[in-house]
Parts: structure tokens; sequence; C-alpha cells
């Protein structure tokens, strides 16, 4: 099966699922939040994996569905802490409804999405919600640290891939190894699948800051330059302030340390100090040391040179470049 099938194969599991029962106002904001749609990344990883361990991807639509389910509440949760008016170009549920009820329903949706592991036998439902609970919690650890670090001047590189690690790349990584557990396949394979997921998340929230800044406002679905308007303490910034001279240096903390009204001089400086040392250049180095890390995982798996090629052509439509 290639991507687009595992795609329709999870929407229309999605769709068959009733979301919306009393109390509406607890439920209508749920399926509202499932149906601004995205790539579904998360859930096709799922199944992908379960269909390469087990030729039965069927089996692993549950799992999928709570990666989702889980993925959909971090994300009205992060809204409300972000303050953020838009997700996907349509109202925040926050702002839809209101802050109460965006908490509330994000709640109900955490509990949800443990509720579809108990389609599996114990030693399987074990196996899921032990890997879950640690996803979610260190989920939440790198939210916090992303809070942290908007206050800190002191925050490393090494800190900021650790940060996105946590917020982004285990839940890529969880959602593989759940397809692993549901398929039954040795653990090896299930930890080498893992950190296939963990270095492409890497990759691909590397490739996210890239784009907010490098991007083409046309396919990149996000406002360009937020991060900088946002002050977001990226990669991209930070390696700037390592390499930058002391007048740069200073530009930059300068920037950073405001939120003004009207942000073109200040994107036009940041990113015009971003290309002066070959900043651009230097990410893209860095998310091709990630994907080719996540590459190299695929030849110790015991599966088919065709299954390989099939997670290695996911990362490459991932990361949306070519060979």
């Amino acid at each position: 099966m290639d991507i687009l099938q595992y795609q329709q194969a999870f929407l229309a599991y999605l769709d068959s699922k009733n979301w919306v029962r009393e109390p509406k106002n607890l439920y209508d904001p749920i399926d509202y939040i499932l149906q601004l749609g995205g790539k579904r990344m998360r859930p096709i990883l799922t199944l992908m994996a379960a269909d390469i361990f087990s030729s039965d991807y069927k089996k692993a639509l549950p799992a999928a569905l709570a990666v989702e389910v889980f993925h959909n509440f971090t994300l009205i949760h992060d809204d409300i802490m972000d303050e953020a008016p838009l997700r996907r170009g349509k109202k925040t549920v926050h702002e839809k409804w209101n802050l109460n009820t965006g908490i509330l329903s994000g709640d109900a949706m955490l509990i949800l999405a443990y509720q579809f592991f108990e389609n599996y036998k114990p030693p399987i439902f074990h196996g899921l919600a032990k890997l879950f609970s640690k996803t979610a919690l260190e989920v939440c650890d790198g939210q916090q640290l992303d809070v942290d670090f908007e206050t800190r001047n002191d925050v490393t590189i090494e800190e900021y891939i650790e940060m996105i690690r946590l917020k982004t790349s285990v839940l890529v990584a969880a959602a593989l190894k759940m397809g692993a557990i549901v398929s039954e396949t040795d653990s090896k394979n299930a930890n080498l699948i893992y950190d296939f997921g963990l270095n492409l998340g890497l990759a691909f929230q590397l490739q996210d800051d890239y784009l907010d800044t490098f991007g083409d406002p046309e396919t990149f679905g996000k406002q360009i330059a937020g991060d900088i308007i946002e002050n977001k303490k990226t990669y991209l910034y930070l390696k700037a302030l390592e390499l930058a001279d002391k007048k740069d240096q200073q530009k930059l903390q300068f920037f950073y340390n405001q939120k003004t009204e009207d942000n073109s001089f200040k994107i036009n400086e940041v990113t015009r100090i971003f290309e002066l040392y070959d900043i651009p250049l230097l990410i893209k180095n860095e998310i091709e040391s990630f994907t080719e890390k996540a590459f190299e995982t695929l030849q110790e798996m015991t599966i088919s040179e065709l299954d390989k090629e099939k997670l290695k052509n996911f990362g490459l439509w991932l990361m949306n470049r070519t060979v």
C-alpha cells in the first residue's frame, strides 16, 4: 500500500466514529478539531509499521486513532498557551468556543485516546499503554521547556534539540512503535523503528524551523517568520547567535527581547543576519544528518528491502524532497 491508501483507510475509520454526543459543548469541539485536516502523519505511521511487521494494517486502526486524538488534544492546549487565533486556517477551539471548553474538551480527548487501547488483548494493551504514558509525559516535558526558553537568554543548541525531541519527535517515534507492538514483532525491530521515528521527527521539526523563515508562503500553510515575530529561540536563532560578531549578536538579542506592532523591519534584519552567517545552509546540513541517521536504522531491521524502501520513501515524502 502507498501513503495515500493508509491515509484514506484512516480517514474512513475516523469518520466511522460518532464523536458528537451529550453534552454537545464537550464533544462538538472534539469533532471540530479532528475534522480540521492535516497530513495525518502520525496515524499513517502506525498503520504503515503494522503493515510492515504483520501485513495487517487494519488491526492497528484503534492505536492509530489514539495517536491522532492525543496529538489533537495537545494542539488544543498548545493553542490556548500560545493564544493562537487560527489552526490550519480556521478558528482555534478556544476562540470558537471559549477557554474553559478548550481545556475540558482537551482533557476528554486525552481520556478517549486511552480508551482505544481497550480494543487489544492484555499483553498488547499493556505495551501500548506503557509507551503512551511515557510519551505523553515527555510531550508535557517538552512543552514546559519550550515555555521556559521564552524567558531564558542562555539556551544552548543541545537544549533546543532536546526540547524538540520531547515536544515533537517522541510522538512520531511512538506512533511507529505502536504499529510494531500491535504486530507483535520482536523488541529489536520495535526499538529500531522507534529510533527511525525519533531521528525523522527531529529532521522534520528542524525543517519546520527552516521553512518558517525561508519557506514559500503559498505552500507552508502558516504565517512566514512567525518564529521571528514570536521571538522563538529556534536552531536558526541559536546558531546565528553562536557565529555572529558582537554587533550582530547585540542586534539579534535586541530584536528578540521585544514585540512590536510592525514587524517588517525586524523580520528583514533578522533574516539578513541569518543569511550573512550561512544559517540556512547549516540547518539544511543538520536536517540531512538526522534524516541519514533515520535511514541508517533501517539497515538493521529484519524486514524486506521493499519495506525498507517504503519507510525511506515515507521519510522523503515527509521532508518534501527528492534524493
